[in-house]
């Protein structure tokens, strides 16, 4: 049985409610859409399996449509070939279960999902939560032009975003208990979609991914990331080798050079993996690590989604407290020791090989270790003319190159960094102002600076350039 309190009921009007039943599903449609959006997999997929419910109790087909924006300068070639290997699994496994796979390129999803379920005549569309503006755009647009119901699934968090909390909360210190006070009533095992009985009658054929590929107007210069694949079956190997290798030492994950992290975060920004299927297969290891990343996994995680939903707004200072307000405006005018343009961050051109070094990470991995990301972060507020511009040029520099670029986590850790979004206000000092500081010598102590600049600098070097 599905938990209710995860599925959102979207109004023509916009209003968003808890469904309780799907009584508004229109008996007189021709099948169940299933929008994939945010949680792109078959299994342990809370949204596919709400519309395969409802397909089942109204003998109906089930399709499964996913949209890609070929014009999109905001996602790079990268992104979308880590997506697309995803995809490959996703079709393949569909057809395996007799449900068709579309995917459609349009420059406006919105109306691609309204034109398709008008044509086929949905009698319900079910799709993904996200708490991202333009997505939440893009479900609100078709909720105002289709006539069937549209229905919001949240598959992304363990506990649902909208159940959870209707407020952003000021810290992980808030949002912690309220968690873990039904933590227990969600972390259930995710049963499978079944072998679909009722056929789709028109032809679905397989899709050539490679042509789409082609067809994508991206960010080509940011090149796909060599050893890294996306989808399903490579996200559980992840997931199995972090739990067999490296979960033991999560306790070292602050230090960047010990390869103590999960490296999830790609599989888990696209959906390729569920959080509540990592959760419930290692929460009876009973360890300060596995503790510690079900912390980062649950309540951070999810954290930042409360942030990106609520705040007035999570990509400019509109979502930053009141008291970091402040404390910008006071120190607006600083004088900067060294100021960079976004062309001399974006190659590695600063004078700190520590904060280089970060940015070749990035851009040769299409990862960073999130503590160099907010000493980089951090770094970036130091050198330019204004936090409003240190957060356009960090988000840009994030959402282009890594993998998990346009997430929740990485708007809210920007947000953290240079806005002091979930923390406190720290000493005064100049430029930061009372924002939580950081500097190379903190990071000395922390862990061994020379062998992670010699590590990820050397590439550069010897590269000559970064691209």
């Amino acid at each position: 049985m599905i938990d209710s309190r995860r599925i959102y009921s979207i109004s023509t009007n916009g209003d968003i409610e808890q469904a309780y039943d799907y009584s508004a599903i229109n008996n007189q449609g021709s099948c169940i859409v299933y929008w994939m959006s945010r949680d792109q997999r078959i299994q342990d997929n809370w949204g596919l399996l709400s519309a395969q419910y409802s397909a089942l109790q109204h003998k109906l087909p089930l399709i499964i449509i996913c949209t890609l924006t070929p014009n999109c300068f905001d996602i790079s070639l990268r992104q979308y070939s880590f997506m697309v290997d995803g995809l490959k699994e996703i079709q393949l496994k569909a057809h395996s279960l007799h449900i068709p796979f579309f995917l459609v390129l349009s420059n406006e999803p919105s109306i691609a999902i309204s034109n398709f379920a008008m044509q086929y005549n949905a009698a319900a569309i079910f799709t993904d939560f996200d708490p991202l503006s333009a997505s939440i755009f893009n479900r609100l647009k078709v909720a105002s032009i289709v006539t069937c119901p549209v229905y919001e699934v949240d598959s992304h968090n363990i506990v649902p975003a909208r159940f959870i909390s209707q407020k952003v909360e000021f810290g992980a210190y808030t949002l912690r208990p309220k968690i873990n006070r039904v933590l227990s009533e969600f972390m259930v095992d995710i049963p499978s979609p079944i072998d679909h009985p009722f056929p789709f009658l028109q032809d679905s054929p397989l899709i050539d991914f490679d042509a789409i590929l082609s067809q994508l107007n991206v960010q080509n210069e940011i090149q796909p990331v060599q050893g890294i694949s996306g989808g399903a079956y490579h996200a559980q190997e992840a997931f199995s080798l972090f739990v067999k290798n490296t979960l033991s030492t999560y306790h070292l994950r602050n230090d960047p050079n010990a390869k103590a992290v999960s490296g999830l975060s790609p599989w888990l920004h696209f959906g390729h993996i569920s959080s509540q299927r990592i959760a419930y297969t290692i929460k009876d290891i009973q360890s300060e690590q596995s503790l510690s990343f079900l912390e980062e996994l649950i309540v951070r995680k999810e954290l930042a989604d409360n942030y990106c939903l609520y705040a007035d707004s999570y990509t400019d200072s509109k979502g930053f407290p009141n008291w970091a307000q402040i404390t910008h405006s006071i120190h607006r005018h600083d004088t900067r020791d060294y100021v960079y343009t976004l062309e001399q961050f974006k190659n590695a051109e600063t004078h700190d090989e520590l904060w280089n070094a970060a940015q070749c990470e990035l851009v040769y991995t299409g990862r960073m270790h999130g503590y160099m990301r907010m000493y980089w972060a951090k770094k970036i507020l130091e050198w330019t003319h204004s936090p409003e511009e240190a957060q356009t040029i960090a988000i840009y520099l994030n959402d282009a190159y890594q993998l998990d670029g346009r997430d929740p986590n990485g708007y809210t850790g920007i947000a953290w960094s240079i806005g002091g979004v979930h923390d406190r206000a720290w000493f005064e000092r100049p430029i930061f102002g009372k924002i939580r500081y950081m500097n190379a010598n903190g990071c000395k102590s922390k862990f061994d600076t020379k062998q992670y600049i010699k590590h990820h600098l050397y590439r550069q070097q010897h590269s000559g350039t970064l691209f």
